[in-house]
């Protein structure tokens, strides 16, 4: 066999196991998290809305700015506790969001749970905690694997017990211990919410399966 078509099933193949890190979309015990149609199942005082396409994103209204206005966070009805969670987002440039997990208090989201950053970090040679992948006030990818201003990037993000494992666009960047990052007080159940930073962000595909 030709070097070249070596080469080529070689990337093929990995390709193919990079993919097989985030769930596949009839991957049983999976259930959406967002209807796509309305916001049944959550609650805000922000401004997000269903697309057309079924997606849901946020329009800031005139005035809004920064990201310490908690109730305008849209977050689940329910609480959570061991889970898969699979997402799909995308930020304009200079874009900045973020996924909330097991928040015991939405009056302080910061405080009683974690966040795995969205922000538009592209090209970042060596990114950080509070870059995009990275788990805020805790550890930073090992990877910078988010996608140019514009594009649909994925995380699949697994919670078990104390362990965090984070997928990012086919990469697993994150695989810690809330304990581990100073993160001990953080509770094992509570609220998902996506965060009002006062710019436009985009969601979709969200779903989640919880674990036993």
């Amino acid at each position: 066999m030709k070097l070249a078509s070596l080469l080529l099933i070689l990337g093929l193949a990995i390709s193919a196991f990079a993919e097989d890190l985030h769930p596949a979309a009839d991957a049983p015990g999976f259930v959406p998290l967002f209807n796509g149609k309305d916001l049944t199942g959550w609650k805000t005082t922000g401004n997000w809305l269903v697309e057309p396409d079924g997606s849901l994103s946020l329009h800031p209204r005139e005035g809004e700015k920064g990201w310490q206005r908690y109730d305008a966070y849209i977050a689940t009805e329910k609480q959570y506790g061991d889970f898969v969670l699979d997402l799909e987002f995308k930020i304009n440039a200079k874009g900045n969001s973020g996924v909330f997990m097991r928040v015991g208090d939405m009056k302080e989201p910061v405080k009683t749970g974690f966040e795995v950053q969205i922000l538009d970090t592209y090209g970042l040679e060596k990114p950080g905690h509070h870059d995009c992948g990275g788990i805020v006030h805790g550890i930073g990818p090992s990877k910078n694997m988010v996608k140019p201003a514009g594009e649909w990037n994925r995380y699949t993000i697994t919670v078990k017990g104390r362990s965090v494992k984070v997928v990012f666009n086919g990469e697993q960047v994150i695989d810690t211990s809330l304990d581990d990052i100073k993160m001990a007080d953080r509770p094992n159940v509570g609220q998902i919410a996506f965060q009002d930073e006062a710019l436009r962000v985009w969601y979709r595909n969200v779903r989640i399966k919880e674990l036993k």
